[in-house]
């Protein structure tokens, strides 16, 4: 979370939309959907409540629970290909599981989730010369951050993602660089950008 977005400087960056990458409190991402009043969309980070209402199947006479809403005027595009401001953008959310907790994957669970998200993203037909503009994920892709621990180390299928459809943009989280801006990563004619505490980015 940037807390120099708070005040008068947010309105002033006029962005046409705002990616999360996830580990947000979503009081703030209504704040900023809210000052903003563009699109706000978002996938989910280690550190966020899981958006899957529980199993109460086993109770026989359970009260339902209505599922953990996300933060409200934003769109959760988790596993979703959506086409916002002329851009077709993917997210992916999650880490590599390390510990007990929601939104954590081993890389064979996430090597699913992205064929899935593959899948869609081939239902496309090209435009512009390829089927995706922009891939938002929480997680690195695999290789190509300061990963200083298994934890922090990305997914192979995010990768995968990225070599097959040469985004122009790749942004993720999860990688904390503490006061200091990371460089740009460059693969193929995609640009791989940490946007931890956040990144104003022109494509």
């Amino acid at each position: 979370m940037d807390e120099s977005l708070y005040g008068d400087k947010l309105p002033a960056l006029k962005p046409d939309l705002v990616l999360s990458c996830g580990d947000l409190p979503f009081d703030y991402l209504e704040y900023l959907v809210s000052r903003l009043d563009v699109p706000v969309l978002y996938v989910l980070g280690n550190h966020d409540p899981s958006l899957t209402p529980p199993d109460m199947t086993w109770m026989p006479l359970r009260s339902e629970l209505p599922p953990l809403a996300g933060p409200q005027g934003c769109t959760n595009i988790d596993g979703r290909l959506v086409e916002v401001r002329g851009l077709r953008i993917a997210g992916l959310g999650g880490s590599i599981r390390y510990k007990e907790g929601p939104n954590q994957y081993s890389q064979a669970q996430m090597g699913w989730r992205a064929i899935k998200l593959e899948f869609r993203v081939r239902l496309k037909r090209v435009r512009a010369g390829r089927k995706l503009d922009v891939l938002v994920t929480h997680a690195p892709p695999y290789g190509l951050a300061d990963a200083k621990d298994s934890a922090h180390m990305g997914f192979v299928s995010i990768l995968r993602l990225v070599q097959n459809f040469q985004p122009v943009l790749v942004v993720h989280g999860h990688i904390h660089p503490y006061g200091r801006v990371l460089p740009e990563r460059q693969l193929k004619s995609s640009r791989i950008i940490n946007v931890v505490p956040s990144r104003l980015i022109e494509i």
